[in-house]
């Protein structure tokens, strides 16, 4: 038996150094180790010897084994390194060509669009104020004038939750809470995510506002079409102008819609204005008596203006940008523009 064992580990050893490729040198670790291979043979066979012969074999069939598993490990890294010498010798390596280049962060254009609009405000004295993204249907409706049968609300298109809350539709009721926690004077910013159940590509079921509130006494609507004018001459040129329409929201009367002239075609008409010479910006207004009231604030006495602009509205002309769902998708050739 140990005759056959030195056998088959001599005809192994040649058969290992004639192997010239991958298949082949498997095949044969099969054929010598694998389990119907020859040592597995040997070990079925040792029940042919006497119980004091078997330790003993069984041992040296260990030790034969153990150096075959060496020597096909052995070969297998040798020919694998030959095979990555003939692989690079085989290449034509231009050390001159640049590397892989890397993508680079960058703030995102729309929080760097909203940081803006905030610097500026900040700068011409507005606090910041925050509140919660999941709201109380009393905070975002009820108490800005939207009674529960009021036919505005399904102008929100509302995502509702469980528990009277709702995903906020605006960031309006910050400024209800604001007025509810503090004393006028009052003059705050408002920015933050608002939800709808819109999805085009001016729409998005996520969207980001900054509104802004000024509660004082003797306040009127030229000093908001002041504030407004300043903010789009900051963002779009001295050259811009605003105009104010007439429109409606129940938490503001009288109500304006806020246009800006046409950055595209400077007024002339165009095909993004609708041959108007002006573009929609944001909405705002005299802030309504009955919200003053449902703060506890005297009409009388008090009074204030409000408007709210879109992030994505303002981004989007800011940078000739079409789609809005392009903020979205998180594709870095289109980010990276704005690093």
């Amino acid at each position: 038996m140990l005759e056959r064992l030195a056998a088959v580990e001599a005809a192994a050893l040649v058969a290992l150094q004639k192997c010239s490729d991958a298949s082949a040198l498997q095949a044969l670790r099969r054929d010598i180790l694998g389990k119907k291979g020859d040592l597995a043979a040997l070990l079925r066979a040792m029940r042919e010897l006497d119980a004091a012969e078997r330790p003993g074999f069984g041992a040296e069939v260990n030790q034969v084994k153990a150096r075959l598993e060496s020597a096909f490990t052995a070969k297998e890294e040798a020919d694998e390194g030959a095979r990555r010498a003939r692989d690079l010798a085989g290449r034509r390596l231009d050390l001159t060509l640049p590397g892989r280049g890397q993508w680079v962060g960058a703030e995102h254009p729309l929080r760097r669009v909203q940081r803006r609009i905030e610097d500026v405000f900040i700068r011409m004295g507005f606090d910041l104020a925050h509140g919660p993204l999941a709201e109380l249907d009393y905070f975002n409706f009820e108490a800005l004038n939207f009674p529960v049968d009021h036919p505005a609300r399904d102008m929100q298109d509302t995502l509702m939750l469980e528990n009277g809350r709702v995903l906020r539709t605006h960031t309006s009721p910050v400024q209800i809470r604001t007025m509810l926690a503090y004393a006028p004077p009052i003059r705050i910013i408002a920015p933050g995510a608002v939800f709808r159940r819109d999805d085009d590509i001016t729409h998005s079921p996520m969207f980001f506002q900054v509104e802004g509130l000024h509660i004082d006494r003797h306040l009127h609507l030229g000093h908001l079409k002041g504030i407004l004018g300043h903010f789009v001459a900051e963002f779009f040129g001295d050259d811009i102008g605003i105009r104010l329409r007439p429109s409606f929201f129940p938490f503001t009367e009288p109500s304006v819609e806020v246009d800006i002239g046409c950055i595209f075609c400077k007024r002339a008409g165009c095909r993004i204005c609708k041959q108007t010479g002006w573009l929609e910006i944001c909405g705002a207004g005299m802030v309504d008596p009955n919200v003053l009231a449902e703060v506890g604030l005297d009409p009388e006495e008090w009074g204030g203006w409000a408007f709210g602009v879109g992030v994505e509205r303002v981004a989007m002309l800011l940078y000739g940008v079409s789609d809005i769902r392009l903020f979205y998708e998180s594709d870095q050739r289109f980010l990276s523009q704005f690093a």
